[in-house]
């Protein structure tokens, strides 16, 4: 398949006692995590009224977007961008699926409105006024890679600078013995076919073959997310590692070579 070469023009990162880029390298080179940390972020770009309502699924997503996009010196509203999620809010799944069945009048206007799998994009393009085309996108634990995919794709069609973001949250009832997932991840990359300071350079390839299991460090502290297949990339990208493998689906890989620029 071709190789496709592509700028990480910023980065963004969230977890808990990791709340920024920042952190988790600090985390990857001495093991130091931040315990005084909010369990979740500020959703800076919101309003009150919207704040209020955002799930943290949606503040995680948010905070790493604005990140990325405030590390590569870009304005928000300017890029298309790519949301995905493996599950969405499965808590807010959970919530719909008992109420549907215990008492469908008692349904939250809120908390329908927030169901939607694009609920983050939705609310990416009303704080930023971007008005730039959002994609929302899951594909079970290949997630990620088929973002960078359609990133990469946007990227090839023209557009000189696309967000990808990604993130998942907590798995609540039922749906947790099937769809496990814990704690809350997000990370952000802004990507462009050509940065004027680049944290890094990568070439992208997609093979028909399974990647090897990753077993690193941020694997060993959020690795049971949903979002756990974006970590590798991560790490390679902050301890130095010029390649990296990530799963892309069944017998479906995703190799990275990393020509790096600075870390942070």
């Amino acid at each position: 398949m071709t190789v496709l070469s592509v700028d990480i023009a910023g980065i963004g990162f969230w977890t808990r006692g990791l709340p920024s880029w920042a952190a988790a390298c600090d985390y990857l080179r001495n093991g130091a995590t931040d315990e005084a940390a909010p369990d979740k972020p500020a959703s800076r770009l919101l309003a009150a009224n919207e704040r209020r309502r955002a799930p943290e699924t949606v503040a995680v997503a948010l905070e790493v977007a604005l990140a990325a996009c405030e590390a590569a010196g870009v304005d928000p509203a300017t890029l298309p961008s790519v949301f995905v999620s493996m599950h969405g809010d499965l808590a807010i799944t959970d919530y719909m699926c008992a109420t549907l069945t215990e008492d469908p009048r008692a349904i939250s206007p809120t908390k329908f409105h927030n169901s939607v799998h694009n609920a983050a994009a939705g609310y990416w393009t009303i704080g930023t006024g971007c008005n730039q085309p959002a994609t929302a996108l899951s594909s079970g634990d290949g997630t990620f890679a088929l973002g960078l995919l359609e990133a990469l794709s946007q990227l090839q069609s023209g557009e000189p600078t696309v967000l990808l973001a990604a993130y998942d949250g907590t798995s609540t009832g039922p749906l947790a013995s099937i769809s496990s997932s814990e704690n809350l991840l997000g990370g952000a990359l802004v990507l462009a076919s050509h940065a004027a300071n680049p944290v890094a350079r990568v070439q992208v390839e997609f093979l028909n073959t399974p990647a090897p299991v990753a077993l690193g460090k941020l694997a060993g502290y959020v690795g049971t997310n949903a979002m756990a297949p974006m970590l590798p990339l991560f790490e390679a990208l902050a301890s130095g590692a010029d390649e990296v493998w990530l799963h892309a689906g069944p017998l479906q890989a995703v190799h990275i070579t990393i020509t790096r620029g600075p870390l942070s």
